[in-house]
Parts: structure tokens; C-alpha cells; sequence
């Protein structure tokens, strides 16, 4: 077992304060719990540096040591389990109540499960990662209940880093980000037409007995400039969430906000938490009791959230133990700063043979974002959606050395690739859903997103092509 050594520093209320300072550097990763806002989150979990990276593009994988790169063609999940066996000390549990003891850090892109469903690649494929992974012996973690920070250490990292590391964190405040703006207005890669033609097959799949629901999603992109993080301060302001994440990458920026925690693995139990239904908080607290009131009566929300916890309790049953898995909650009611969700709670009990990354593989991508049954359903989007989802709709999240593990589902999530910035909204379609009405939840997901984004940039509003 490896040694893990914890510093204290300063307690600071807004993790972005010393994330800003970590920002510079290769790597740079912050999950996010936004309690500054009060969405609720107990621990930010932010990190630089890794000791390994791993970039997945297609069947390839890029396993990057000190410099050198070696190509993969395994299973991505598994090189991940490598490459923590490989390059960290295998931490004790006892060693620390901090919920992670170095790990990995980074994301999981929806792709990933292509081979799942066995679809070919996507041509063109994404420029961006179909994963992108760090292994971290290093992290700052702060926990907002008990108002403490540490800088925890693997012997991963030696003292000269750690030197470097400290003196960073405490050292002069970073210049600001340079301001973010929109270039041009955004465009959906669904026009209402095409958009209506998509759900019309999709009801005919439901019809003739393919699936019982699919998870439609628009891409809306627009020409950008500027940091990305500067994108994420502003953005937080509005839509605070304790599945928050910015993580840093060569070719993309990932901005998070996702309300929907994916898998949390701890203390011989899985968590997971599948939102489906949603309706947008109003101005007047009238309006909003009534949004309330319709989401909790609506028998399709409802119907769809049943399914999808049907999925998941299949999902988690290849990895946990045999009558174990149980729905602690269904259809309760969550709300956010933007929306009310309805939220249930599965859980079980693992097998400790099978380990984090393979129960992560078992259940990827998340139930909740594909459509039940959940092959058939990625194959429909597969045919449907011009565009690949990239990050969305995969995960984002730690795995530790110490065997704990929280992601999240990539929802109300952008990607900024350099010149664009890219957002996805989508739906559940079953047998009685509206086109028009899916069309507009599908916007009215990541509305706050897009305006917030206009509102720093003065962009135009949406248009369609």
C-alpha cells in the first residue's frame, strides 16, 4: 500500500479561487460541487499534472508517460484500470476519509459505447477525445461541511512538484481569464423539419415494437473566441449544479453542469441517481408551484422515468450482487436553479472482483440518455443524429486508488474546441410524445446556457439552418 501525506490550507469558500491558480498548467481538472451557490454539493476536487494521460480517438487509444505515447487498440475501461494498477500506489482505505486518494480524473465520452452496441465508427469522427483520462497522484479537495482543504499527496509526486504545487497555490493571484464571446449566432444541427421527420421514425421504430423509448438530441454550435474558463465563471453564476466540471484538454475545454450524478461508489455500495422529467423554474412562485404540479401528474414523465430505473437496476445487476440492487426512490421531485426534475435512486452492492472501471463499463453510457432497451436505442440514435455526441451524454468524473468512484451523465455540458463552442439538448420519445413539445424541452434543457452565453457576448439568438 502506498503512503498518502495531506497538508492543510486555507479553507476558501469558492473553489474557483484556487483553481484559477491550477488553471496554467497541463491537465488542469476541477469537479466542481458549486456549494458557493447553494446547489448542495459537499467536496470540490481539483488537480494538475497527471502522471499519465490517456486520449481515446476511435479503436485507438494514446497511453502518454514522460513524454513517450504508446498506442492501444484495448478496451479503454480496462486501460484505465492499467494504468491506476501501473502508476499509483494503491492507497488505503483507512489512510484517509477523503473521498479520493489519487486516481483518475476526466471523461468519458458517450462514443465509447459504440462497441457496446456495435456501431461502426462515426465518419467523420470527433476531433475531440472519445475519452480522456488522467491519473492524478496528486489533488486539492475541499469539503464544505466541515470548512476544511488539503493538498493530498501520493508518492507518485515528489518533493519538488509538491514544492511547486504548494507554491502555486498560495502564492500571487493569476491574471483573469481573457473575456469569452460568441462569434456568430447559434445553429442547430435540427431544424424544425428535420427535426419532426427524426421523431416521426423514431415513433414508428416504438410502433413496430423496436423500443419502447429513445433519447432524440439537437447539437447547436457557434463560432467562438476567448477562455473558456472565463465561459464557466459566468455560466456557474447562473446554473449552479453539484455535478459541476471544467476540465482541460489539447484540442477541447469541457464546461459542465450537469444536475445528474451517474454512478457513486462507496463503502461496498452504487449509487445511481436517473433523471427523467423536467420542467423550467418560473418568475412568480404561483408559476412555479404550478410547473410543479404538472410534472408530478404527468403520466408520460412519469412512465419514462420507471423505464429508465428498469434499465439501470439490469445495468448494475452484471456487477453487483445477486438480489442486492434496490430502488430507493422513484419519481422524486428535484429542483434546480433553472428546471424541476424527477429523480430516482438504484442502488446495490458490488462485486469487489469486478472493481470500479468495470462496473463503470457495464452501465456505459448511462440508461437515462440512450432509451430503453438501451442497444437498440443507441443504434436508432446512431441513424438519427447527424452529428457524433462527443462528451455529452458520456461521463465525467474521478475513479480513486482506493477504489471510491463519482461520476456523473455529461448533461448541460459544452464542448469548446478552439474556433466553437458546442452544446447538445435532448429527450426521451415514447409512443405518446408531442413533436413540438419534445422539440422545445430538448431547448429548454440548456436555455439558460445559451443565454448566458449571449448575454457576455451580445450574440444573436438561435437559428436553425
Amino acid at each position: 500500500m502506498g503512503a498518502i501525506s495531506i497538508l492543510p490550507l486555507p479553507y476558501r469558500i469558492d473553489g474557483c479561487d484556487y483553481f484559477a491558480q491550477l488553471r496554467p498548467l497541463a491537465g488542469a481538472v476541477f469537479l466542481d460541487s458549486a456549494r458557493v451557490h447553494g446547489a448542495g454539493g459537499r467536496f470540490d476536487l481539483m488537480s494538475a499534472l497527471p502522471v499519465c494521460e490517456l486520449r481515446t480517438h476511435g479503436a485507438i487509444t494514446r497511453i502518454t508517460r514522460r513524454c513517450m505515447s504508446v498506442p492501444s487498440t484495448a478496451d479503454p475501461f480496462e486501460l484505465v484500470a492499467q494504468a491506476l494498477a501501473t502508476d499509483l500506489p494503491r492507497a488505503a482505505p483507512s489512510e484517509s476519509d477523503w473521498p479520493f486518494a489519487g486516481g483518475a480524473i476526466g471523461w468519458f465520452g458517450y462514443d465509447l459505447g459504440r462497441c457496446v452496441a456495435r456501431l461502426a465508427p462515426r465518419n467523420p469522427p470527433s476531433q475531440v477525445p472519445d475519452m480522456q483520462i488522467g491519473i492524478y497522484g496528486w489533488a486539492l479537495l475541499q469539503d464544505h461541511e466541515r470548512r476544511e482543504s488539503v493538498a493530498l499527496f501520493t508518492d507518485a509526486v515528489d518533493a519538488t512538484i509538491r514544492r511547486r504545487l504548494i507554491d502555486r497555490l498560495l502564492g500571487p493571484r493569476e491574471p483573469e481569464a481573457a473575456a469569452f464571446r460568441l462569434e456568430s449566432p447559434f445553429v442547430s444541427n435540427f431544424d424544425p423539419v428535420s427535426y419532426a421527420a427524426a421523431f416521426a421514425r423514431v415513433q414508428r421504430y416504438i410502433r413496430d415494437g423496436d423500443c419502447y423509448q429513445v433519447n432524440l438530441a439537437q447539437r447547436l454550435s457557434a463560432l467562438a473566441r476567448g477562455d473558456p474558463w472565463s465561459a464557466y465563471l459566468q455560466l456557474r453564476a447562473r446554473m449552479a449544479s453539484p455535478y459541476s466540471a471544467f476540465l482541460s484538454g489539447d484540442s477541447a475545454s469541457v464546461l459542465s453542469f450537469s444536475p445528474e450524478r451517474f454512478l457513486h461508489l462507496a463503502g461496498g455500495r452504487v449509487e445511481t441517481r436517473p433523471i427523467k422529467g423536467t420542467r423550467r423554474r418560473c418568475a412568480t412562485p404561483e408559476a412555479d408551484r404550478e410547473q410543479v404540479r404538472q410534472l408530478l401528474a404527468s403520466e408520460k414523465d412519469r412512465a419514462e422515468n420507471v423505464m429508465i430505473v428498469d434499465l439501470m437496476r439490469n445495468d448494475l445487476g452484471k456487477s453487483c450482487r445477486t438480489g442486492s440492487v434496490r430502488v430507493e426512490k422513484l419519481c422524486a421531485l428535484e429542483s434546480y436553479a433553472n428546471v424541476h426534475h424527477l429523480v430516482s435512486v438504484v442502488s446495490g452492492e458490488p462485486d469487489p472482483a469486478r472493481g470500479p472501471t468495470r462496473l463503470l463499463a457495464d452501465c456505459f453510457p448511462g440508461g437515462s440518455i440512450t432509451g430503453a432497451p438501451k442497444i437498440r436505442a443507441m443504434q436508432i440514435i446512431d441513424e438519427l443524429e447527424p452529428d457524433p455526441r462527443s462528451v455529452y451524454c458520456g461521463s465525467i468524473g474521478y475513479i480513486s486508488a482506493h477504489g471510491t468512484m463519482d461520476t456523473s451523465i455529461a448533461i448541460r455540458t459544452l464542448v469548446c474546441d478552439g474556433t466553437q463552442v458546442h452544446a447538445w439538448g435532448g429527450g426521451g420519445i415514447v409512443a405518446d410524445s408531442d413533436t413540438q413539445t419534445e422539440y422545445r424541452e430538448s431547448l429548454t434543457k440548456i436555455e439558460p446556457m445559451l443565454e448566458g452565453l449571449r448575454a457576455m457576448s451580445a450574440a444573436p439568438a438561435l437559428r436553425s439552418p
